[in-house]
């Protein structure tokens, strides 16, 4: 149920909020001199099949304001909606948000639900900045209050396949063949469609898809499916997933003693904290071509050690980076608009140019449709344990490791 808290600075720094913070004063009166903090309704599957991811996003929240305080950014009053990973329940939320202040919303990490989102926000002249969404059409309704600072399907394809070239270029051993498996939900149904085309763009991607798969991304059994792949006797899986599928397909993996030469995954789910602990020295070589954040950057550092303090031993991804900075926008749009009039967040909000941020590429604008489409993606390799960068070069701390070792060896 939504609710609007505040929080003591105090109970902030200790980590033990997870519902927003109004942080004391702001530096140089911003607050004062805007009459009162903006009321951000901040919407995520905090329960439900994406609870897990969910629950990482609000992390990204519980960071954000220590931040924005050091970037001299106006502090931000959240008001949290539980969307139980249900679109109409999404819908409500955002609604009751609204009719309780809201004054802009952020969220919602799944397509389906976010699209649900942007349909309330634009009916009611409300901002709304998706924080994690991929699929395109959020951005093609011709909105006028919707922005995404998150790259659509293809563009996440298009990177994919860059860098994994890149990525077998370097370590010279390239698979041969792959098979496709995909959740059927909203997103993993955009990347489906957006596969097959994006690929026959790059003619130096060096394997050939033998199947496709689709399957239930609340399925308890997923052995059928994982064994279906094994038969292709395919070097390469590609995963398009979420977090608990992507365990019980690991899993399966090992069961079933099939140990591609490397899993390569084009969304969440493989470099989960939750996938990473619970599968131990299992959970390690998998490839992820996702969102992800520039390791070099000067504000990316300052993220990951905000993280450190109120989240000890808590990994920096996808979740947190985006939802801080579609935070970050709100923030940096507010003290533009020097109002909280809705038309005048909108444009500037439209007018973003945030150089100074966290994700890779020139930074932060938006195109006449609300989309940020100078982002670019990372691949990203787990290694004992932890997360490391392996591609684009430009965006990298680590070489891949290629190919993945074998399930029985470990």
């Amino acid at each position: 149920m939504a609710s609007k808290t505040r929080i003591s600075r105090r109970t902030f720094t200790a980590g033990m909020g997870a519902a927003g913070v109004v942080a004391g004063t702001a530096p140089f009166n911003i607050i004062s001199a805007q009459g009162a903090p903006l009321k951000v309704g901040v919407l995520l599957p905090r329960s439900g099949a994406q609870a897990g991811i969910g629950q990482d996003c609000q992390r990204g929240v519980d960071i954000t304001a220590g931040i924005l305080k050091d970037l001299k950014l106006p502090t931000l009053q959240i008001m949290n909606g539980d969307t139980e990973t249900n679109v109409e329940v999404a819908r409500a939320r955002a609604e009751r948000l609204i009719n309780e202040g809201a004054q802009l919303l952020v969220g919602a990490f799944d397509s389906g639900q976010s699209t649900a989102i942007a349909q309330v926000a634009e009916q009611k002249g409300i901002p709304y900045v998706i924080n994690i969404a991929a699929a395109p059409p959020i951005t093609e309704q011709g909105y006028k209050f919707v922005f995404r600072n998150f790259p659509t399907a293809p563009t996440i394809l298009a990177n994919a396949f860059e860098n994994q070239i890149e990525i077998f270029k370097v370590t010279g051993n390239a698979p041969k063949t792959a098979v496709f498996m995909h959740v059927n939900d909203t997103f993993g149904s955009a990347m489906q469609k957006g596969f097959t085309g994006t690929m026959a763009k790059f003619a130096d991607t060096p394997y050939k898809v033998l199947e496709t798969i689709a399957y239930d991304g609340t399925a308890r059994d997923l052995s059928v499916e994982v064994a279906k792949a094994k038969a292709t006797n395919a070097e390469a899986l590609v995963m398009v997933s979420r977090l608990n599928d992507a365990i019980l397909i690991t899993r399966e993996l090992v069961k079933q003693r099939w140990s591609p030469k490397c899993v390569l995954s084009m969304g969440p789910g493989w470099y989960e904290d939750q996938y990473l602990k619970t599968l131990g020295k299992l959970g390690d070589g998998p490839m992820s071509f996702v969102p992800w954040y520039d390791p070099n950057k000067k504000l990316s550092k300052a993220l990951e050690a905000a993280l450190a303090k109120s989240h000890p031993g808590i990994n920096m991804n996808t979740n947190h980076v985006y939802t801080f900075e579609a935070l970050l926008v709100a923030a940096d749009a507010y003290k533009r608009a020097g109002s909280a009039d809705p038309k005048a967040l909108a444009d500037a909000i439209r007018a973003t140019n945030i150089k100074d941020n966290v994700s890779p590429g020139p930074g932060i604008q938006f195109d006449a449709k609300g989309q940020n489409a100078a982002l670019r993606n990372s691949a990203i390799q787990n290694r004992g344990g932890k997360l490391v960068t392996i591609a684009p070069k430009s965006a990298s701390n680590a070489a891949a490791e290629h190919p993945m070792k074998p399930y029985d060896k470990r």
